[in-house]
């Protein structure tokens, strides 16, 4: 299931008006400062009722994206307000992201994740060493250019946070799923990437069964920089300052 779906299986009108006006700010059609247009104009243009679009006003001020306030109206805040990590903030950035944000995301799942390998490579039990194998094989088995491809490198992800038997850690996986999904499908756009991808897949999984942590940590590390350097170069990025060191 996308994330869009799992984050909106059951949209209510309110909810389609701040996915709307939640996309136009964090794609940068409306930027830090801008006034959002007057209630009437709002209501008018998207076809809403004013009840709706306080609903939606309400869940978008929730997640640090705008303000209201009496005679100034609603004003979009600067980022370092937004909740990044609320799904559907992150959600809202693909699935054409700006390349910071994508350096920023895989910035920190790769202090994350290669620690958590480790510490599923520790801690797993053999039910969750199944769950993972069972994940790498349905990653062998997706047909190019499905959803299952980028499903299944999901599946493999979650189960290594849930093997670390650290709760912070599976809760973190589950709060940055949409974010996962989007940079799954963007790497795995090219018609041999995910092909290409399995052979470091399967040596993460080699090292937790093997309860080689400080290789599990390695080879974890050494995937996520593989699939950086491939969607740096796909988004025109080498060369860049951050992109470059990132993979190093």
């Amino acid at each position: 299931m996308s994330s869009m779906s799992r984050t909106y299986a059951r949209r209510s009108l309110h909810s389609i008006v701040a996915h709307d006006l939640g996309r136009r700010i964090v794609t940068g059609q409306l930027t830090p400062g801008d006034n959002l247009p007057t209630e009437a104009q709002l209501s008018e243009t998207l076809d809403v009722s004013r009840t709706a679009l306080r609903e939606a006003i309400k869940i978008l001020s929730a997640k640090g994206l705008i303000e209201s306030r009496p005679k100034t109206g609603t004003r979009v805040k600067p980022r370092h307000f937004w909740n990044l990590l609320d799904p559907d903030v992150l959600s809202w950035h693909f699935p054409d992201p700006d390349p910071a944000f994508l350096y920023g995301l895989f910035e920190t799942r790769l202090i994350i994740e290669p620690n958590t390998a480790a510490m599923a490579a520790e801690r797993r039990s053999e039910e969750q060493l199944e769950t993972i194998r069972k994940a790498y094989i349905g990653m062998e088995q997706a047909e190019p250019g499905t959803e299952a491809v980028y499903l299944t490198d999901l599946e493999f992800h979650q189960a290594i946070l849930d093997a670390s038997q650290n709760d912070f850690m599976k809760s973190l996986g589950m709060l940055i799923e949409s974010a996962l999904i989007g940079s799954f499908r963007m790497s795995s756009a090219g018609p041999k990437a995910h092909v290409h991808s399995l052979p470091s897949h399967k040596a993460v999984y080699q090292a937790i069964a093997d309860r080689d942590p400080d290789e599990a940590r390695s080879v974890m590390r050494q995937l996520l920089r593989q699939t950086m350097m491939q969607l740096r170069d796909e988004l025109g990025m080498k060369g860049t300052t951050d992109w470059e060191r990132i993979t190093l």
